[in-house]
């Protein structure tokens, strides 16, 4: 899935479209995700991560898998 359509108003480049669409893909493996039904939650971390101005897929899939796990389980 691309992530475009979560991209809503935060304006990037198509290199970091691309970015941003890695790390969600690696984002979904890592989880064990088959479908598409978590996509837009996951965007969403990638997506704030990525406004802090990382552009590595690896650590925006690292940070979101974080995020994501804390909401899920707690700290």
């Amino acid at each position: 899935m691309p992530i475009t359509p979560c991209l809503d108003d935060f304006n990037v480049d198509p290199e970091t479209k691309r970015v941003l669409g890695v790390a969600l893909e690696m984002t979904r493996i890592s989880l064990g995700l088959g479908d598409d039904f978590a996509n837009g939650v996951i965007a969403k971390q990638i997506i704030e991560i990525s406004k802090t101005g990382e552009r590595n897929p690896d650590l925006l899939c690292e940070g979101a898998l974080k995020k994501l796990r804390g909401s899920l389980f707690g700290d």
